[in-house]
């Protein structure tokens, strides 16, 4: 269920990393307990982040969620088309990317779960 070659969060971001760059969104357990998404906030492209900082914002009609960096690096791509359409997360989670990274330290990956430590903690 959860795609073995991502690395995921405590907060439910999922990320995958390949040639120091790391595309990220939130996973399907996120998605289901937010409900029917209906607006996305996120970085311009330049921005900097640490680790575990809030990243943007997804609103849906139950709730509004804080998105927080899985990793520290700078925001080198934002996908618009989701800003546009936001609803594609509950469609499709894992294939709906929010930003890629530009990983600054890519020892932090290391710390993320696992899709098994993942799933565990999602159930």
């Amino acid at each position: 269920m959860y795609p073995d070659d991502y690395k995921y969060t405590n907060d439910h971001e999922w990320i995958r990393v390949e040639g120091g760059k790391g595309r990220m969104g939130i996973t399907d357990y996120a998605q289901k307990q937010l409900g029917d998404v209906v607006y996305l906030e996120l970085p311009e492209v330049g921005k900097s982040v640490k680790k575990g900082e809030v990243l943007g914002t997804i609103e849906s009609v139950k709730a509004v969620s804080e998105i927080y960096a899985p990793v520290s690096g700078k925001v080198v791509e934002v996908n618009s088309s989701l800003v546009e359409k936001p609803e594609a997360v509950n469609s499709d989670a894992h294939g709906s990317w929010m930003v890629v990274l530009e990983v600054e330290k890519p020892e932090e990956v290391n710390d993320l779960l696992s899709a098994g430590q993942y799933e565990e903690l999602a159930k």
